[in-house]
């Protein structure tokens, strides 16, 4: 049977599955209905409004921006130990500091949400899931108000919302073979947060050189011309990097979620909680190695890499990278979490395991946690929920086997065997559709 919601689904065949997960994702394929467009669109508004309305708003990106009107009045950005970016960010920030702070106030929570949007539906494309579907409009919906990460950054302004938007990108544009085209979106989201370097082990993985010099050198070349614009630039190497490598200062410290900075303050020592932590990152890029390797499917003519492929060794690579990071913060997972929850249309994908969502228990913003947990102390959590992600997929990298295949079957020609997709399902004639 083909189903054909409204059209949505026409030409595309079906497969029977008595799994709850299959039948769920059927449903969220669907596409949303106007009151569900209405709502999703009311939350991410009023999320942006109630940020713009606070005083603590854009506490991160007012770094950026202090750099930005340092160097346009001759002094050095480095000179203020809080301005972690490199010379690159500080010309990508010139146009925020022409602004009028009014105007940023309420500019800036739109963008990040619109960053985080954009990132949510690449993610969702890669997938091939339509973004009106109801898992493109609720789903977005729902990480905004039950993911206390989301609404963290919206309210700091912190230029991770950059990475979480360029990663998707980065990878549906790598899925469709256009590899130079990823490595430049690598290249600027680097230029404005260097948080996606180890995304250039992926361009090695697959070898693609020309990507991997897009990400390289459009950074470099924007830091150079943003070094000679300004004076002491070498202040990035006496004291920034200096200050980065040491995990900042205590005022970093308690929404610090690496294990590095989280073990000691259980009780752990110092030198344990490092080895820890970089043995459970060495372990970490091991399964992005192993998960290369192990296509979604054999090897085609076309050498179909898969999306699940590229999303969960691109995700493995980042998140083994934020257990030695310091800091980690807690919006750092806003950067591979929207393409792991797309992923869940996949079967046996990480969102189809209830592991993966007592992982974010932590972060759900429903769930009321003891005062103990909160503000100073919620890096406890932060730490929790990243090392649970990334046990969970390192895992699931390491385990031999294949993602299942299954007969698909088109109107017109004959069967054939290829990656089952997330919207496109195969369906075989002799069972009965639900």
């Amino acid at each position: 049977m083909r189903l054909r919601p409204d059209g949505w689904l026409r030409g595309w065949d079906t497969v029977r599955d008595p799994a709850f997960g299959h039948r769920l994702v059927l449903w969220l394929l669907r596409p949303a209905s106007g009151p569900l467009r209405a709502v999703a669109l009311a939350v991410v508004l009023g999320i942006a409004v109630s940020t713009s309305l606070r005083e603590n708003w854009g506490s991160d990106n007012a770094f950026v921006v202090k750099a930005a009107r340092t160097l346009l009045d001759g002094g050095s950005p480095y000179e203020d130990k809080r301005f972690l970016y490199l010379p690159s960010a500080v010309l990508m920030a010139v146009p925020e500091a022409l602004l009028p702070q009014t105007v940023l106030r309420w500019l800036l929570p739109v963008g990040m949400s619109g960053l985080l949007g954009a990132g949510w539906l690449a993610s969702l494309r890669l997938f091939s899931v339509p973004l009106r579907s109801r898992l493109a409009v609720g789903g977005f919906a729902v990480l905004a108000l039950a993911y206390k990460p989301y609404v963290n950054l919206v309210l700091i302004g912190n230029w991770t919302a950059i990475s979480a938007a360029a990663l998707p990108v980065a990878l549906l544009l790598a899925h469709r073979r256009q590899w130079a085209a990823a490595g430049l979106v690598v290249g600027l989201a680097i230029a404005c947060k260097p948080m996606l370097v180890p995304i250039g082990l992926l361009f090695l993985l697959a070898r693609q050189w020309r990507g991997l010099a897009a990400a390289v050198l459009v950074p470099l070349g924007a830091s150079l011309v943003g070094a000679l614009l300004m004076p002491s630039p070498s202040l990035f190497f006496t004291k920034t990097l200096p200050f980065l490598f040491q995990g900042q200062d205590a005022y970093a410290l308690p929404w610090d979620a690496s294990p590095i900075a989280v073990l000691p303050r259980l009780g752990v020592p110092q030198p344990v909680a490092v080895a820890v932590a970089f043995a459970g990152a060495a372990a970490g890029l091991w399964g992005a190695w192993r998960r290369w390797r192990r296509p979604d499917s054999a090897e085609g003519e076309a050498g179909d890499q898969g999306q699940l492929r590229l999303v969960e060794t691109a995700c493995m690579v980042m998140l083994a990278a934020f257990l030695v990071s310091r800091p980690s913060f807690d919006h750092y997972l806003l950067v591979v979490l929207p393409l792991l929850l797309a992923s869940g249309v996949r079967p046996g994908s990480m969102p189809r395991s209830p592991w993966f969502w007592l992982a974010l228990a932590p972060q759900v913003a429903l769930i009321p946690w003891p005062s103990e947990l909160a503000h100073k102390r919620r890096a406890f959590k932060d730490c929790a929920t990243l090392c649970g992600l990334a046990i969970l997929l390192a895992r699931r990298a390491l385990l031999s086997g294949r993602v299942t295949l299954g007969p698909v079957t088109t109107a017109g020609s004959p069967p054939r065997t290829e990656p089952e997709c997330a919207a496109t399902p195969a369906e075989s004639a002799s069972r009965t559709a639900f």
